[in-house]
């Protein structure tokens, strides 16, 4: 088949194609980024009325806020937490499945089933699977009382929203780190095995160096999409609570400005954690994106 067979009759199809996509793309995303930062200079009253400019006033006053910084420590807790367990309990299962241990293929199946459910609905379930009553954990509340307690103790809110958001994210990172283990030539285990390199070995020797490319893309969306993923899990499973134990910046940008209607501050913080991943995912690039090497 020649390479002219792939292009298209009409110069202008193409563009005529990815139209609806980047209509959409502008619409529910460029339009409100560029809505929060103008809102960020100007005091907006909720129901309408007017705006009052006033510069760097509303990020001198959310900057000045200690619940603004409680916020984005917990975000920060979770970001790292919940993305490196994200990226590590995938690694773990895409290895087991390359090495083709009984049931590895029904278990591909299954581990991608995940992608397939909402953030909503996953956070419904665990609400239910964590029930200090009901749930997996009820038997070791009956033997000692009160250890788990998710509605009263925020750690153990926060460690159910951190199994949430790692069985959520299991099924994309699974597929990428999967096709990378698969892609490597089998030449080389063959090699490093007569070399005398036993299984363990052979993963860190041989297959983490190789795919250090699918590990470095899991890792930069990871850390992405824990920022704002979390949403939904928090708004199901805990209302931010207890005591805003569960309060991350994502929950609290939304709560100011659809409870407490502080449509300025709200912006502020949105723009805030949209420099602030932006940020994050430059110096992961310039960090670690120059120590992975994409040639084998």
């Amino acid at each position: 088949m020649s390479s002219e067979s792939t292009l298209f009759s009409h110069r202008w199809l193409p563009a005529l194609l990815v139209t609806p996509l980047m209509l959409l793309i502008v619409l529910f995303f460029y339009v409100p980024i560029f809505q929060a930062f103008y809102w960020s200079f100007f005091l907006e009253r909720p129901f309408g009325g007017g705006s009052e400019f006033v510069g760097w006033g509303n990020f001198a006053r959310v900057l000045s806020d200690p619940e603004f910084w409680k916020a984005g420590w917990r975000t920060i807790i979770f970001m790292v937490t919940a993305s490196v367990l994200a990226v590590l309990v995938p690694l773990i299962l895409a290895v087991a499945a390359d090495r083709k241990i009984r049931l590895s293929l029904p278990a591909r199946n299954v581990l991608v089933w995940p992608k397939g459910v909402a953030g909503a609905s996953i956070g419904v379930v665990f609400a239910f699977i964590f029930n200090p009553f009901v749930g997996i954990l009820a038997p070791l509340n009956g033997v000692f009382p009160g250890i788990w307690a998710p509605g009263i103790d925020g750690t153990d809110a926060f460690i159910t929203l951190i199994a949430a958001h790692v069985w959520g994210g299991i099924p994309f990172n699974f597929v990428i780190l999967l096709a990378g283990l698969q892609s490597i030539p089998r030449t080389m285990h063959q090699a490093a095995a007569m070399d005398g390199a036993g299984p363990w070995r052979r993963i860190f020797d041989v297959q983490m160096p190789l795919i250090m490319p699918q590990l470095f893309l899991t890792l930069v969306l990871e850390f992405t999409e824990s920022v704002t993923s979390a949403f939904a899990l928090i708004d199901t499973i805990t209302d931010g609570g207890p005591g805003g134990a569960t309060t991350l910046l994502v929950y609290k940008i939304y709560m100011d400005g659809f409870s407490g209607y502080d449509l300025s501050g709200a912006s502020t913080q949105t723009a805030i954690l949209m420099v602030f991943v932006i940020l994050l995912t430059a110096a992961q690039f310039l960090f670690l994106g120059r120590r992975v090497n994409y040639e084998r």
